[in-house]
């Protein structure tokens, strides 16, 4: 059986109506999880140990989950319509890009979308999961590469892919502004933002490494000075305590004195252990 669809206006092609290599290996996966939790009747433990909840990322070190919650679903057509989606636009794109292109937009998509959801909710404790970031990052990537496509809504309303597209994130973005449902439309438009800027910017891996490594060391430079300026200050004070001890005997001390000199030495006898 072959599908059919049209790339400018009377112009149509065919496909064969296969799973394409990356596609197949997701989808599988997929499905292959929730048929598992279903069976299971474990999403209690699962969501929260798998799914991606905020605050357990950066409070339990739980940095798996921003990968994890990519393949659990909260019910059978979540699964679906994330699967159908990938699979109708995703496998045009795995056979522009090739395999290794397609699964590495994929996840960056999938990934950043958790990572920039957590910014918006770091105290959260509600589990996310969920496909949806990385889906929404792939039909992007479709209606800019594909821009006069025709889909056909209930499969009898033309409209070309990026308008579709356009029409999906704004959706998406007025859902956000007024999210009563269970449904993170926040994940949604950070799929489609790093989708656009992976597609406009790509990412150079060896360029990101040195800069991730440059600011994380100017940034630990900078957490020393401000300790060593610290220390420095509460030397400062102890002397000036001490230079009192030996003028007027420890008695002449007020009790914010005491206190200051107690805390203080403290603090220099942790410095030293840690140094």
């Amino acid at each position: 059986m072959k599908y059919q669809f049209q790339s400018n206006p009377g112009e149509f092609s065919y496909k064969p109506n296969l799973f394409t290599n990356a596609i197949k290996v997701l989808v599988s996966v997929n499905f292959g999880i929730f048929i598992l939790q279903t069976l299971s009747n474990a999403e209690g433990l699962f969501f929260p140990l798998f799914g991606l909840v905020p605050r357990m990322v950066w409070s339990e070190l739980m940095l798996w989950q921003p990968f994890t919650y990519l393949f659990f679903h909260g019910g059978i057509w979540h699964v679906l319509i994330n699967m159908f989606v990938l699979w109708m636009f995703g496998s045009e794109l795995e056979r522009l890009w090739g395999k290794s292109h397609f699964l590495k937009f994929y996840f960056v998509t999938g990934v950043g979308s958790g990572l920039l959801t957590m910014l918006f909710s770091l105290q959260s404790i509600t589990p996310i999961v969920g496909a949806s970031g990385a889906v929404y990052g792939v039909l992007l990537a479709y209606g800019l590469t594909y821009p006069n496509r025709q889909i056909y809504l209930y499969g009898i309303i033309p409209i070309k892919s990026i308008w579709f597209v356009i029409g999906i994130g704004m959706i998406a973005f007025m859902s956000s502004l007024n999210n009563i449902s269970q449904v993170s439309h926040i994940t949604h438009l950070s799929g489609m933002l790093i989708g656009y800027l992976m597609l406009k910017r790509p990412i150079q891996w060896r360029d990101l490494w040195f800069s991730i490594r440059k600011r994380t060391m100017e940034y630990r430079v900078v957490q020393e000075e401000k300790k060593a300026t610290h220390r420095q200050k509460i030397e400062q004070d102890i002397d000036i305590i001490l230079d009192k001890i030996n003028r007027e005997g420890f008695d002449s001390l007020s009790q914010k004195e005491q206190d200051s000199l107690y805390k203080g030495s403290r603090s220099l006898s942790r410095h030293k252990k840690k140094d």
